[in-house]
């Protein structure tokens, strides 16, 4: 009776063992990630923060970045060089982003360039992603349609949310601590990035492979 006893637990073991070295290796593949945007994209380095927390997490993540300052992703989309990276199928899942975008003309950039690029992308079989971003500091009563704009462009163009705007909001209106701002009230403070990449990457993590 011990004998079989143990048998069971010996083989139960093996089993695990053999099933945690294939989710492993699962794991191990390469996830690849372009990040269209600006500053809001690039500024203490967004991308990489990304790629470390979802190595800690058994995900592997190659990026490329093209992020230049006061782009809107209509900008880039006019220069014609994110067409030809997502022509190349090099690429899992795309990510856009662009200020705020709270008023009419945003709106329609973020709903109108992002069908361009939702068509392009289901083309090379690759996902699109919208990142939300948050308003200056200043503009602070614009936060909640920033929020809904972002999140109406996504639904029209059946696109991953990032919602890291209405996460800075939550905490914003919590907390009454605007730390998550560096010290020209618009960009992210380091905090701000690192929350900013927790939600990017909780927000991705089902689509990884």
């Amino acid at each position: 009776m011990a004998f079989n006893t143990l048998k069971k637990f010996f083989l139960l073991t093996l089993f695990f063992c053999f099933k945690f070295n294939a989710e492993a290796q699962n794991k191990s593949e390469i996830n690849t990630i372009l990040y269209i945007g600006n500053s809001l994209t690039y500024t203490n380095s967004l991308p990489v923060l990304i790629q470390k927390k979802a190595k800690y997490s058994g995900y592997n993540i190659n990026f490329e970045m093209v992020a230049l300052p006061n782009y809107a992703f209509s900008d880039h989309w006019r220069e014609g060089k994110v067409q030809k990276l997502i022509s190349s199928k090099k690429f899992d899942i795309v990510i856009i982003q662009q200020g705020p975008s709270s008023q009419s003309k945003g709106k329609n950039t973020l709903i109108n360039y992002g069908k361009k690029y939702k068509e392009l992308c289901k083309e090379n079989n690759t996902l699109l992603a919208y990142f939300m971003v948050w308003p200056s500091l200043q503009y602070y009563d614009t936060f909640d349609d920033v929020i809904k704009n972002y999140e109406l462009a996504a639904k029209e163009n059946n696109a991953i949310l990032c919602p890291v705007g209405k996460v800075w909001k939550t905490y914003f209106d919590k907390t009454k601590k605007f730390d998550y701002y560096s010290e020209d009230s618009f960009h992210p403070s380091k905090k701000g990035t690192t929350v900013a990449a927790q939600v990017i990457f909780n927000s991705l993590r089902k689509y990884l492979k």
